[in-house]
């Protein structure tokens, strides 16, 4: 089994900014050379979290809206509470989403649909350098 990796360094914003990552993925697997494989992307960090959904103004919006719902900003969290910290909802978020997906390459290319990007979110509550490591399996 041959494994070829690439990084991808990005600036966020925080509070859930969600940054289209696709072509930085389709770029690594395209420098891997490989025909048939499997993409796995990861994000370092537990604040953060990669996933692959339709990346437009109304679901992006939509998403933050229900995680929102799920997890406030403003909950009664433990961790602020013993760590003097703000962002617990952050961690959560993460988790619930978590920190990699596994794309299948086929022909060259990852396998996703029409609609399908692969998306960094970053839920930390201030702006942070995040690196996401993608490794493709052939």
């Amino acid at each position: 089994m041959a494994v070829h990796g690439g990084l991808l360094q990005l600036a966020t914003r925080g509070d859930g900014h969600v940054i289209d990552i696709t072509e930085g993925v389709a770029g690594v697997v395209r420098s891997s050379g490989a025909a048939n494989a499997v993409a796995t992307v990861f994000v370092v960090g537990s604040t953060a979290a990669v996933t692959t959904m339709e990346y437009e103004p109304g679901g992006v919006r939509d998403l933050e809206a229900v995680l929102e719902r799920l997890l406030p900003r403003e909950g009664d969290y433990a961790h602020n509470r013993l760590n003097h910290d703000t962002n617990s909802h952050a961690h959560l978020r993460a988790a619930l989403i978590g920190p990699s997906e596994s794309i299948p390459v086929v022909g060259g290319r990852l396998t996703l649909g029409p609609w399908q990007q692969v998306v960094l979110l970053d839920f930390d509550d201030r702006p942070r350098e995040r690196t996401v490591h993608v490794q493709v399996l052939s």
